[in-house]
This record gives C-alpha cells, structure tokens and sequence, in this order.
C-alpha cells in the first residue's frame, strides 16, 4: 500500500482500514492529536470508526467484547505510559482469553528538543519511563514492540495487525511516537498483507483421535471455548448426538459451547462425569478440571485439542495427554463428522444406553433448578435462582448476554438455559472491572440486537461505571445492567472459614472486609446519563422490573436494575 509522502497519523489510519479494521476503541491522549486531525478530515473517507470511551480499561474491554461477537479485529488507543497501565489488566485478560486486537499507545521520543511537535514539559516530568509504554505492558500482550524509526512505522502496523490474528491469537501492542505521526512516511507498506489461516489439524492425529472415541464405552467431551465459533458448536452437537457423547462446560466458560436444554449437556462441573469415562476429548479449554491431577479414572485415555492447546501464556499445565493435536475446532470437528457417518451403525446398545442415562440426568437437573427458583418466588430478600429464572423466562430470542458475576455464575448456568450460542459471553477473566466495557463491545458489534449486564455489586463497583454508562449516552448503544446486588464480596467471606474453619472469623461470625456499605442506591446513577433506574425489592416486581429494562432498550435509553439480594454479612 502507498504510505510514502504520506503524515504517520494519516498512514496509520490508511493502513488499519486496509487490513480490515473497522473499530478504533479509544480514551484520550494529547499525543494522538495528529490522528484526530485526520479523523475530522472529510477526505479521508478510508478509515475505521473512532469510538471514545473515557477510559482505557472501558476500551480494551470493549475492543474484546467486539472481537467476540463479530470475529473481526479491533483496533485501541490509549493514552502513553499511564494510558497503558490503566488498561493492563484488561490487556491481560484479553491475552489469557486469546482474543485478537491491535492496541497502540503514544509517546515522546524526543521531549520538545528536536524538530517538530514539542507535546509540553509534563511528558519527560510525569509521563516518560525507560523503555516507555511497550516496555510496562509487554507480559499481558503477546507481543510488544516501540516504533524507533519512521522507516518501519506502516509495516509494523500491518505486521502487529497480522500477529494478533496468528494463533494463538491475543493482544499486540505497538507505541507509535507522536514525532512519528506528525513526520512525512519515507516508505511504503507491502502491497499486500494476508492474515494467515488458523492451523489444520494432523491427518492422522485426528484418525487416531476418532478411533480413540469410537473405541469408548464411556466417552466425554470438554469444553471450554468452543463456543468462539457457531458452526463449531454445530458441528460439536452433531457429533454428540451421532456418539450420544455427553458435553460438560467448565465452571466460568467464556461463552456457550454446547446448548444448555439439550439432554446430552452434562452440566458445569466435569469431576462427577469423568468418574466413569473411558475416554475424554478436551476441545478447546483453559481448565477442563481442577486440580489439572485430578483427571479421569485410571486407565482413560485423554485427547487435547484447539488452536493453543497447550495454553503457552500459562505458567503451569499438567493434564493428562495421550494424544495432543492443534487446530481449528470447527474444521477437526467437520472432517471427524465425514469420517464418523461412515462408520456409526445405526443401532448400538452402548450408545442407547448412554442416551437413556444423560436423558433421565438432564429432567432430573432441569427438575432441580425449576424447584430452586421456586423456592425463592416469595423470598425477601430476593433470591438469586428466582431473579434468573424470571430473567431466563423474559429473555428475548434475539438478545445478548454478558456476565461479570463470580459468585453468582454458578445459578446463573443453571437458569439461563434459553442463551444460544454467539449470544453470551463471560466479561471477566481474574480481575474484576472489564464486565461493562465487554458489554458495549458486543453493543458495537450486534447493533439493535438487545444487550444486557448481569453483573455483581462487587465487580460493578471495580468497573469505570461512569465512563461506560456515558459512552451508552453518546453514542445512542443502550445496554441493560443488572445488577446481582448481595452488598458485598461473598468469594472473599467464602474463602475464610473454608481455610480456617475453627478460626475466629467462623466462631464469632466477624467477616473483615467482604461488606460493601451503607449499600448505595445505584439506580439513581441512571438520572445523570437519560437511563432507566430500578431498585428491584419485592420478589413479585422481579419480571415487571426486568420488562421495564427491556422497554427502555427499545427506546433507546439505558438501564440499570438493581436487584436486592440477601447481604452478605
């Protein structure tokens, strides 16, 4: 591409539009005026969409939540070295989580002393440290790199563009000088630039994988991220129902990997399903089980297989592998289904057998949960398995669900069974604070499609609520916030009696540092950005509250739902 005579700012927009990136998720920074100037010309008509979000946690989550929901590559920009920190926990999720975007940062290289642009005394005073921007953030991105010459400036962005959609995907980062922005380009891009396709897996591991679970009497699939793909998980529920092979999601996946209504959804927990399998095929997953020691019986035998499927960012993998493949799961999934219809027959005891056994479990789990609801349908406080089942209930066939729960994820995989796939995704990976950002990603990629925050006080607080909620104002994408509000940090009140069970906090029920209090009235944030705010009481106001939610979606406003819970302490 033609980038020689061109501004950096200019070539920098040029070439992020060339390589298909249609978002720009942004927070401010003085040093990026050359790139609003060309923003705000009407000429440059080839250029992604600027969106400002006030924050740069907000912007690397939504550039996150964007990728998950469209499959495309986003683009961040975020304010030097302060810009970079804010945002490094939310670099780092996007990292563990291997979700692509290419994050710039600005910075000054030269501090008022040579020619061009002086950015002002405060950068080499309050702004600058050794090795800048790239150098703080490089162990939560899969590459990091600091533009030292204007020479290499347009191939550095086509290639950070290429190496974030390179399995295993994940953050790149690039600090681009606001020198360099303002400088005339003396070279041009590559003509062209492909991504490259993801990998395919080895002909005769996958064989020797089909094999493996054609020979099982007792066979279970894993899976923890499969759900990136739709097709994939269409073709996992074929390949289930062929084998009548049950599908167990791990505690806190990332998105819906197997339909949560059918009967061979062997629920959340993998311990009580490997007892008795023979064979396991984890399909892309972080953690199929813990410890990583646990494992199937003795005996079983064990195949990994994804795109990374040995989680290099990990420091520690220890599950068993008797077979270890990499690749795409949509295309191993497909060429194992060619395989498989030919030699299935159609009647086998075993699998019949396995159909019986996964049905009666699934009525009897689905009997469990309608009764947990129940229970809870005249309970005040609120009870959080009838808030989601009424939730679950209401839900619009269209609508898109992110979740920032933690201690409430686990009812809400119980009663949020009518979320299809591409139509959830988790917001929180460790840290607490990218929940509303991931939200608004997925906003700017479904467009009308509702979106809506189940989310806990907790990490509702840790979130730049402000920041997001005036992003929805600005730029009309109105999301539903529901909040799960227990007025407190109940993992935390968890955790003390489970390693000290005879200690004081236990015996003199004094929890340090788990409340959250007085509780705040949260709705009423909703005043200041034009949205909608309830403080939910009263469980027969729960699915009137939720509808009313919904309603202010169609009307292009906001909303928060503040559901009261049991406290905590």
């Amino acid at each position: 591409m033609r980038t020689k005579g061109l501004a950096g700012a200019e070539a920098f927009l040029r070439l992020l539009f060339s390589m298909e990136v249609e978002r720009i998720f942004a927070s401010p920074g003085s040093e990026w005026a050359p790139v609003w100037e060309f923003l705000a010309n009407p000429d440059l008509n080839r250029k992604p969409l600027y969106l400002s979000s006030r924050h740069e946690e907000i912007a690397v989550a939504m550039a996150s939540g964007y990728a998950k929901a469209s499959g495309k590559l986003p683009a961040v920009m975020l304010h030097t070295t302060v810009g970079a920190l804010h945002a490094s926990m939310a670099l780092r999720g996007a990292l563990h989580e291997n979700i692509p975007m290419v994050v710039f940062a600005g910075e000054s290289i030269a501090f008022g002393e040579g020619e061009g642009p002086d950015p002002g005394g405060h950068w080499l005073s309050q702004l600058a440290d050794i090795g800048g921007p790239a150098r703080l953030v490089e162990r939560c991105v899969k590459w990091s790199f600091a533009v030292n010459t204007p020479v290499i400036l347009p191939a550095t962005i086509v290639r950070a563009c290429q190496l974030a959609m390179t399995c295993p995907k994940g953050p790149v980062f690039v600090s681009l000088p606001l020198e360099f922005l303002s400088a005339v380009m003396p070279t041009n891009a590559a003509a062209s630039a492909a991504y490259p396709a993801p990998p395919t897996v080895d002909a005769s591991g996958l064989d020797k994988l089909t094999a493996m679970l054609l020979e099982a009497q007792h066979p279970v699939i894993v899976t923890q991220e499969c759900g990136r793909s739709i097709a994939a998980v269409e073709r996992l529920v074929e390949l289930a129902e062929l084998l009548c092979v049950p599908v167990v999601e791990p505690r806190a996946a990332g998105y819906v990997n197997f339909p949560r209504d059918h009967f061979l959804h062997a629920g959340f927990d993998a311990a009580p399903v490997l007892a008795d399998a023979d064979f396991v095929l984890v399909l892309e997953a972080r953690g199929p089980w813990h410890p990583a020691s646990a494992g199937p019986k003795a005996g079983a035998r064990v195949a990994i297989l994804g795109e990374n499927p040995l989680r290099v960012e990990l420091p520690y993998w220890g599950y068993q592998a008797d077979v270890c493949l990499t690749g795409a799961a949509e295309d191993a999934l497909t060429r194992m289904l060619q395989g498989l219809r030919k030699q299935v027959t159609p009647a086998d005891p075993a699998r019949a057998s396995r159909s019986r056994h996964w049905q009666a479990r699934h009525q009897e789990r689905k009997r469990i949960a309608e009764e947990e609801a129940l229970a809870g349908k005249s309970q005040k406080p609120l009870n959080e398995h009838w808030v989601l089942n009424a939730l679950n209930e209401i839900l619009p066939a269209d609508a898109t669900v992110v979740e920032e729960t933690i201690t409430h994820r686990s009812a809400l995989d119980r009663h949020l069974d009518r979320v299809k796939s591409g139509h959830f995704f988790s917001g929180a990976i460790g840290g607490l604070g990218t929940g509303f950002g991931t939200a608004l990603g997925v906003k700017c990629a479904v467009d009308q499609r509702p979106v809506i925050l189940l989310i806990g006080d907790g990490s509702f607080n840790y979130n730049p609520v402000l920041a997001g909620f005036g992003f929805c104002q600005e730029f009309q994408m109105p999301i539903m916030v529901v909040i799960l509000n227990n007025q407190g940090y109940l993992s935390q009140k968890r955790a003390i009696p489970l390693y000290y069970p005879q200690g004081w906090s236990a015996k003199t029920n004094t929890f340090v540092g788990t409340s959250i209090a007085p509780c705040p009235d949260y709705a009423v944030l909703a005043q200041a950005f034009g949205a909608h705010g309830e403080k939910v009481e009263e469980p027969s106001d729960v699915r009137s509250a939720l509808e009313r939610g919904l309603n202010a979606l169609g009307a292009g406003r906001a909303a928060i739902i503040d559901m009261r819970l049991g406290s905590v302490n």
